[in-house]
């Protein structure tokens, strides 16, 4: 059986998910039409889904028309879940975009449009027979932002100003719902002109597939169905040809003609039948009971009870039931053709992104790239004693979802979750309370400042307690000075013995334990010079503990009048925008207390805007970015260096840390 692969991508709300269910119930895979707003869909399936009534994860389905099976995988809108886009195009051969019949080009369909860049794709205008939608319009915005290779191929026709059925231009034919079925009918009389005008628009893009064609439309004669159906295919396989059609998925209108032009149009997937087996894992849905590992056939056939050898880690992967997938609804199967698409459960180490092949084979697929977390918060339980849970939790949510990190930081003393967005790292929450159990709180991750001196002192650190027997005594003085080092260089200069050498590494680790929390706000101090220049001891009651103790006493004596201050991390900003936000992004870097380094044109042909940021100032960044741009912007956000903090950021810092101080 011929196959095809394809991804539905575009904006939140624009109907993928919808038209997922048009296609399923109109051919026989399901006997009623699912409905978001029921949470009745068999795309959206997970709690959270259907909860938030969005797609959150890419989801599998499949059909059979005209003797092609089509897989397709359902893509998240919200641009917090592009890592499940970027794993459902690592196996789509081509890609449908689902764009709204309302206003203008969506930021999700650009966004779509760059995703799909080298790959065959086809224009769905959803929703064409709402009130206020205007096709015309939208095909005229998609065709000035895209260019001309944006081509009508199935256009809607009008009974007074309702949406009365669509008209497939290539093939000339008129069509209704009948009965909630496809129904041909003939073009009315009113459409006849658009309907030419359109097809002239399309043999244009035909004609400039091949030379032969070009002649044969410059001549004047026109192009058999199979000429333009040949040149449709070779002018969308080069991208030369993006096939613009419509149709309204509730009311099953355009939603078949959209199946026959991704079965006649896209490419099969290139597998090879004759060569060893070998698959590429490109998701992985994890639970509390397991894990599916969701997979493409690059090359021969994948059999259940086979064995494959995984790439990245050498070892043996022994493979029990497989399934095809339909949402949540897996069949298991005997075997999964080339370039079909398939899950197998219980690997033992498989990933996401891992080459699974047969020992004869020598295929080695190219592993995901994920986009990089750019917004963090602190995560806690509700309830004490569960961070066990949410660490577990969130490393099994880590084997499905490649987008956010954990980091326990013990600095902060915070465990610190980082994913794309606001509502990624909610879903993240909400799914280790469905899942795990366990009930979680964000708060704003802190900030790790650090302290230094600014002058040399030298003060003295006595330890003395006599409580019965033998007493504890030890006496320093140290000269503190700032160090060209960011780790604290001790050093001692003792004439005489007043401090014997076997205490020397008892006070050095008494400093290096002070440094730990610093005089000003707690935080860790940095390039510190300390020389222990003179003490003394005592025969019977100095011990290492004592010495440790004066140390301490020393730095809390020394570093409150050697001119502390404190230190804030400093980031290296890259920011990508279009050119018209380019006052808004600057304007808005100067209330952060940003420096811009300079603006460079990136290939994209939007601006790249370099600059230096102050980390406490970039928590809400990747909000205040989508906000600001629409979600055109993006950005990269890298640790530089500590410089001394301003005077005002100073003191609040202080204030807010007077308790840890004071513990």
């Amino acid at each position: 059986m011929q196959i095809r692969n394809i991804a539905l991508l575009g904006h939140g709300g624009t109907g993928k998910t919808s038209l997922v269910e048009s296609i399923l119930h109109l051919t026989s895979q399901t006997d009623r039409l699912g409905r978001v707003a029921d949470g009745t869909t068999v795309s959206d399936y997970d709690p959270e889904e259907v909860k938030r009534k969005i797609s959150i994860s890419a989801s599998l389905t499949n059909t059979v028309h005209k003797g092609t099976k089509v897989n397709i995988i359902d893509t998240p809108g919200y641009f917090d879940f592009s890592g499940e886009v970027l794993q459902a195009l690592s196996v789509a051969d081509a890609g449908v975009i689902v764009a709204g019949a309302k206003g203008g080009v969506s930021v999700g369909t650009e966004k779509a449009w760059d995703y799909l860049a080298g790959k065959p794709k086809i224009i769905y205008i959803s929703k064409v027979d709402e009130e206020n939608s205007s096709f015309a319009n939208s095909y005229s915005a998609l065709r000035e932002k895209f260019g001309h290779s944006v081509c009508p191929v199935v256009i809607p026709f009008y009974d007074g100003e309702k949406v009365a059925g669509v008209i497939d231009v290539s093939t000339k034919k008129g069509y209704t719902v009948k009965d909630g079925k496809p129904n041909q009918v003939d073009i009315p009389e009113s459409s006849l002109a658009e309907v030419e005008e359109m097809y002239k628009f399309l043999a244009e893009g035909v004609a400039e597939s091949s030379e032969e064609l070009m002649d044969k439309y410059f001549g004047g004669e026109p192009f058999t169905d199979e000429e333009l159906i040949n040149g449709m295919k070779t002018g969308v396989l080069a991208g030369d040809l993006v096939p613009v059609v419509c149709g309204s998925a509730y009311a099953g209108l355009g939603t078949l003609r959209l199946l026959d032009h991704v079965v006649n149009l896209f490419p099969a997937p290139e597998a090879n039948a004759d060569e060893p087996a070998s698959l590429f894992v490109f998701k992985t849905i994890s639970d509390q009971y397991g894990k599916f590992s969701l997979f493409k056939v690059m090359s021969g056939t994948v059999n259940a009870d086979a064995s494959f050898v995984n790439v990245r880690t050498g070892n043996s992967e022994k493979f029990g039931h497989i399934y095809t997938l339909q949402g949540k609804k897996n069949t298991e199967v005997r075997s999964i053709e080339p370039g079909d698409i398939g899950a197998v459960s219980k690997l033992s180490d498989a990933k996401t992104g891992d080459t699974l092949r047969d020992s004869k084979s020598k295929a080695d697929y190219a592993a995901l790239s994920f986009p990089k977390p750019v917004y963090s918060m602190a995560i806690s339980p509700k309830t004490k004693g569960q961070e066990d849970k949410i660490a577990g939790g969130l490393t099994r949510l880590s084997e499905e979802d490649y987008t956010f990190t954990v980091e326990n930081n013990a600095e902060t003393h915070q465990m610190v979750v980082s994913g794309t967005g606001d509502i990624h790292l909610d879903v993240l929450c909400a799914k280790l309370k469905s899942k795990f159990g366990v009930e979680v709180e964000l708060a704003p991750a802190k900030v790790p400042y650090r302290e230094k001196i600014r002058k040399k002192v030298k003060v003295q650190g006595r330890h003395k307690k006599q409580s019965g027997g033998h007493g504890q005594f030890g006496d320093v003085w140290i000269e503190f000075e700032p160090g060209d080092s960011e780790e604290l260089i001790f050093e001692e200069k003792i004439f005489g013995g007043s401090v014997p050498k076997n205490f020397h590494p008892a006070v050095e680790k008494g400093l290096r334990d002070s440094c730990v929390k610093g005089v000003l706000a707690g935080f860790p101090v940095v390039y510190l010079k300390a020389t222990l220049v003179d003490g003394s001891y005592h025969d019977v009651d100095s011990s290492e503990m004592a010495f440790k103790l004066a140390a301490n006493q020393a730095f809390k004596a020394g570093l409150p009048i050697a001119s502390p201050v404190l230190l804030e991390p400093v980031g290296t900003l890259k920011v990508q925008i279009p050119d018209n936000y380019m006052g808004d992004i600057i304007g808005d870097l100067n209330k952060r207390r940003g420096r811009v380094l300079g603006m460079n044109p990136t290939e994209a042909g939007k601006q790249e805007i370099e600059a230096e940021v102050p980390l406490a100032e970039m928590s809400s960044y990747a909000i205040d970015l989508k906000s600001m741009t629409q979600g055109r912007g993006a950005f990269d956000l890298e640790f530089a260096r500590y410089e001394e903090a301003p005077a005002n950021v100073q003191n609040k810092v202080i204030e807010e840390n007077k308790a840890a101080v004071a513990e």
